[in-house]
């Protein structure tokens, strides 16, 4: 058998990298009696049916490290959450769940603020870097017409696997076309009526641009669920909150109405923000409408 890479699934049809040769594979019968679905990202072993057609049969697949649920991508080291400092809109609670998933995943994480030409129309800029940066983000300011942007993008891809997530039309497909222009992704244009990107990418596809380095580029989307995370382990999600935690005087503390609370201290001395309070308050709360239903 001949070990691989699982780049990209349509239809039923799993297309796998083996050393830079691409083959198709059908996979065996036992993965959906199992309920195990292959993932893009996936290290898996096929046996050849035709060699000089490259076509194959996916037989096994490799312990994954880390597992996607939207986008469902296997072995990602490295989330890259991309949104725009304007057109669209930045949507802060859709970036602090994107956080706080990749968290959970214990991926690596960059903020990529996109399209920094325009950052003179945008009245959140300066507020969004202050947050994330005091909670301890790494944030990357790119612009598709900066070169220089656009190389330390691509410096910190490198010997990762790198998700692209964010919604549509920040321009993910744009600087990936720019770190890699033989990809030639199809970029989409922001509708004027509803002031949201376009849909462009159909599926999710992992990339190669260099050994040992890929990205994956993945369907927008306007929202996420909770449901992997338990409210028990939501505010070690955020890593601003975590030096606190010991520190409350109740160690069942639940950081909302509980006195001698250090979150909220730290909320109150401006050490953790409003907005990412707010959001873990949304967050408990909607983790426990799930749990009611």
């Amino acid at each position: 058998m001949l070990k691989g890479r699982l780049v990209k699934g349509i239809g039923g049809f799993y297309y796998v990298d083996v050393d830079s040769d691409i083959f198709e594979c059908k996979a065996r019968g036992i993965f959906r009696q199992m309920k195990i679905t292959p993932l893009v990202g996936d290290y898996v072993e096929i046996s050849v049916l035709d060699k000089e057609k490259r076509i194959g049969v996916l037989e096994n697949i490799m312990k994954r490290k880390t597992e996607l649920i939207r986008p469902s991508v296997a072995n990602v080291d490295q989330a890259v959450i991309v949104f725009a400092v304007t057109h669209p809109k930045p949507n802060i609670l859709l970036l602090d769940r994107l956080l706080v998933l990749a968290e959970k995943e214990e991926l690596d994480i960059l903020i990529c603020l996109n399209k920094m030409d325009l950052v003179e129309e945008s009245k959140e800029y300066k507020t969004i870097l202050d947050i994330y940066y005091n909670s301890g983000y790494k944030i990357l300011l790119t612009n598709y017409k900066d070169d220089n942007s656009i190389l330390q993008l691509n410096e910190m891809l490198i010997n990762k696997t790198n998700v692209f997530a964010g919604p549509s039309g920040v321009g993910k497909s744009t600087l990936l076309n720019k770190i890699h222009p033989g990809l030639k992704l199809e970029t989409g244009s922001i509708s004027m009526k509803t002031a949201r990107g376009k849909h462009t990418t159909r599926h999710a596809e992992l990339i190669s641009i260099g050994k040992n380095s890929w990205v994956v580029d993945t369907p927008g989307f306007s929202s996420l669920n909770l449901d992997p995370i338990e409210e028990e382990e939501l505010p070690y999600l955020f890593p601003e909150f975590i030096s606190y935690l010991e520190k409350c005087k109740y160690s069942s503390c639940e950081h909302i109405d509980e006195p001698n609370c250090a979150i909220k201290e730290a909320l109150k001395s401006g050490n953790i923000s409003e907005s990412r309070y707010s959001s873990y308050l949304q967050f408990v709360e909607e983790i426990r409408k799930r749990r009611r239903y």
